[in-house]
C-alpha cells in the first residue's frame, strides 16, 4: 500500500490533513483521487479514511515553499466533499489557514524566529496574500496558550492572521455585479467578493428571523431550495458561471444582533449550515457592516473601522478592521485564531 506523510491538525473551528505538495501527484485528477482516498470521501461517515464525515472536518491543505517574492509559503486549501467523491479548490479556508504557518515552521520550510514567528503567505486558490504571527517562544512552534475562539473547547496558542488584499478574491471586484444590492427571486442581495465570494440575505427576507439553530435550518428542505436558487443566481450575476458544483459564493443569512455584536449570521457551506462561521465569510461580513449600500445596513446600523463582533451559533467572533485610504478596496482584515497539531504519521492509500 502507498503511505504519505500527513499532519492532522485543527485549524481554527475546521480540522484536516496537512500535506507537503511534493508528496502529491502534480497532475490535478490524479492529487484529487488521492486526496479522495485519504479522506475516505463518497460515504457519509468516511468509513474508509480520515474524513470526519462533515464540510469541516473533511479538508485538505497543500503546503509549498512560495516562488512569488511576497510570500514564504504557497497553500492550496482543498474542500474533499463528504457524500461525492469530488474535490473543490475554488475557495480559500480562513480556519485552515490559521494552522498553515505552524505546519512550515514544523516542516522546515521557514526557520522560526523568537518569540515570534511571521510567516507570509499566498493563498493559491485565490492569489491573496496573508500574514500569520505564530507563537514561537523557545524557536519551536507553542500550541498551548490561554487565547479562546467560540466554537472550540479549551484554550491554546493565539494566531494573528491579516489578509493583505482580500478585495475581489476570486473576481477582481468587491461588488462584481456592479451594484450593491441585487433582487433574486425578489429578495434583495448584496453580491460580495471579499477573501471569499459571498451572497448575503436578510433572514427575514426568507421566513426566518435568523436565530434558528444550524440543525433546524438544515432540516428545512424547502429553505435549503431556496438559497440554493439564489445561489445560482447570484453566481451567474457574479462572473463565476455555473456554480452548481462549485461552494461558492456562500449564502450568508443575517439579522440584527441580539448580544451586543455587530450583526448576527447563519453561514452556509453552501448547503448546510455552519454551526460557527468561517474567517473568509466573516471578513466579507464584517466589509459590509462598513460600506454604504449593503443589505447588511437595512438590518443593522452602520459601523465605523475597527473591532466588529459577528454573533454565530456557536458564539461570536472579531474581525477587526483598518482602512488606510477611503475606497473599500483598501479595507484590511485581521483576525486572532488558534490551532494545534493532532497526530503526525502516514497515510495509507487503498
Amino acid at each position: 500500500m502507498k503511505k504519505i506523510p500527513c499532519v492532522m491538525m485543527r485549524g481554527g473551528t475546521s480540522r484536516g490533513a496537512f500535506l507537503l505538495a511534493q508528496d502529491l501527484p502534480q497532475e490535478e485528477k490524479l492529487r484529487d483521487e488521492v486526496l479522495i482516498k485519504i479522506m475516505g470521501s463518497g460515504n457519509a461517515l468516511e468509513i474508509d479514511g480520515i474524513g470526519g464525515g462533515n464540510p469541516l472536518t473533511s479538508k485538505v491543505a497543500i503546503i509549498s515553499r512560495s516562488n512569488d517574492p511576497k510570500a514564504d509559503i504557497d497553500y492550496l486549501f482543498a474542500q474533499v466533499l463528504v457524500h461525492e467523491q469530488r474535490v473543490d479548490t475554488t475557495p480559500n479556508c480562513g480556519n485552515m489557514l490559521s494552522a498553515v504557518g505552524a505546519f512550515a515552521i514544523e516542516k522546515g520550510l521557514i526557520n522560526a524566529a523568537m518569540p515570534t514567528t511571521r510567516v507570509r503567505i499566498r493563498n493559491v486558490n485565490t492569489n491573496t496574500f496573508i500574514e500569520a504571527d505564530i507563537q514561537t517562544p523557545n524557536g519551536v512552534v507553542e500550541y498551548e496558550g490561554t487565547s479562546k475562539i467560540d466554537g472550540v473547547p479549551g484554550t491554546s496558542a493565539p494566531i494573528a492572521l491579516t489578509f493583505l488584499n482580500a478585495a475581489g478574491s476570486k473576481t477582481g471586484q468587491i461588488f462584481p455585479t456592479g451594484q450593491q444590492i441585487d433582487y433574486i427571486d425578489s429578495v434583495p442581495v448584496t453580491c460580495m467578493d471579499m477573501a471569499t465570494p459571498v451572497v448575503i440575505i436578510p433572514a427575514e427576507y426568507l421566513g426566518k428571523t435568523g436565530y434558528e439553530s444550524a440543525q433546524d435550518l438544515d432540516a428545512d428542505r424547502e429553505l435549503l431550495a431556496r438559497i440554493e436558487s439564489i445561489r445560482l443566481q447570484a453566481g451567474e450575476a457574479m462572473g463565476l458561471g455555473n456554480v452548481s458544483n462549485k461552494v461558492i459564493p456562500k449564502p450568508i443569512l443575517i439579522s440584527a444582533p441580539q448580544h451586543g455584536g455587530a450583526i448576527n449570521v447563519r453561514y452556509f457551506m453552501p448547503h448546510s449550515c455552519h454551526k460557527a462561521l468561517a474567517i473568509t465569510g466573516a471578513i466579507a461580513i464584517a466589509s459590509s457592516c462598513v460600506i454604504n449600500g449593503t443589505v447588511t445596513l437595512q438590518v443593522t446600523p452602520g459601523t465605523h473601522d475597527g473591532n466588529i463582533t459577528i454573533e454565530h451559533p456557536g458564539g461570536a467572533l472579531d474581525i477587526h478592521l483598518t482602512n488606510e485610504g477611503d475606497e473599500p478596496a483598501t479595507l484590511r482584515a485581521s483576525v486572532i485564531r488558534t490551532a494545534r497539531k493532532i497526530f503526525t504519521g502516514d497515510v495509507y492509500l487503498p
